[in-house]
């Protein structure tokens, strides 16, 4: 294969995996001209149309997407062998990318990345805050934040965080008015604040525990956000209950803003995990930031 083959290949696959000249065109850092005669003149050394075009999007025929499927494990391997070569430099570079939620990206990820930028300035790191599931492998991530509960078994997971809990809480008022629930079951007597889960986009059952028999309970109120802030500002508000991990709560609950309620029913769970594919050859500079990520108890 002739070097610039190698090249016209990588073209395709970015248009693939972007149904987009000119999203791929940027990912490469080429124009969408030029993109496209790459990907045009593969298709005449192939002798085969690889691409339906139309005026609002692009997509492999069937053909170019039997091609696809065939170039994206082997460009994973020469790219994770390539990585596996940074162990051998003097000083540890490259970039790092991770995919993670916006409230572990604030207090885990960046806190304790900032010092390695600071000793590494060879290494880059690239945070991308997102709130729904991603495929970490297509999306080209080196790896991604989540609840330990979540992460698929074929993944390497490292912990990450101490172990959270699910907490409902109100305000000194609300509970002065309305009282507490003796059960999880009450809570449908009650005004709740519902999340709505931002992958699947349903609701999320507020989920409890005791003497090992789980309970999720579906509950009703005014009002319903998939962001985790604005549903803290609402139930500051006196809008009703929420559910949400001790993680966000800590700060409202020190200061007595809000008040936990049923916390006999809310047993620990595995806190946030960074994981990536198991296949994945580390470098040097990845060693490093997972060690700096790496969970040590006080």
């Amino acid at each position: 294969m002739k070097r610039d083959e190698l090249g016209d290949l990588i073209a395709f696959l970015a248009v693939c995996e972007e149904r987009s000249f000119t999203k791929a065109a940027a990912r490469l850092g080429t124009s969408q001209s030029s993109l496209s005669h790459t990907v045009k003149r593969l298709e005449e050394r192939l002798d085969l149309r690889l691409l339906t075009r139309t005026t609002r999007n692009v997509s492999p025929t069937d053909v170019g997407e039997k091609l696809a499927a065939t170039l994206r494990p082997s460009l994973d391997n020469i790219e994770n062998e390539l990585r596996g070569l940074t162990v051998f430099r003097s000083k540890p570079a490259g970039l790092v990318r991770i995919n993670s939620s916006r409230k572990a990206a604030q207090d885990i990820l960046y806190p304790k990345l900032a010092p390695i930028m600071e000793d590494y300035p060879d290494i880059r790191i690239e945070i991308s805050v997102d709130q729904k599931w991603t495929d970490i492998v297509e999306e080209r991530f080196d790896a991604g934040v989540r609840l330990g509960e979540s992460v698929e078994k074929d993944m390497i997971a490292v912990r990450i965080s101490p172990e959270l809990r699910m907490l409902a809480v109100g305000t000194p008022a609300y509970f002065e008015e309305h009282g507490h629930p003796e059960t999880p079951h009450d809570l449908t007597e009650h005004i709740c604040i519902n999340m709505r889960l931002p992958t699947l986009g349903g609701l999320y059952p507020w989920e409890f525990e005791k003497n090992g028999k789980p309970l999720n309970v579906r509950v009703e109120g005014q009002f319903t956000s998939n962001d985790p802030d604005m549903i803290i500002q609402a139930c500051l508000d006196g809008r009703g209950l929420c559910c949400l991990t001790d993680h966000h709560l800590e700060p409202y609950l020190k200061s007595g803003k809000l008040v936990t309620t049923l916390e006999d029913w809310s047993p620990p769970f595995p806190g946030y995990y960074l994981y990536y594919p198991s296949r994945r050859q580390a470098s040097s500079a990845f060693s490093i930031v997972v060690d700096a990520l790496r969970w040590k108890a006080r």
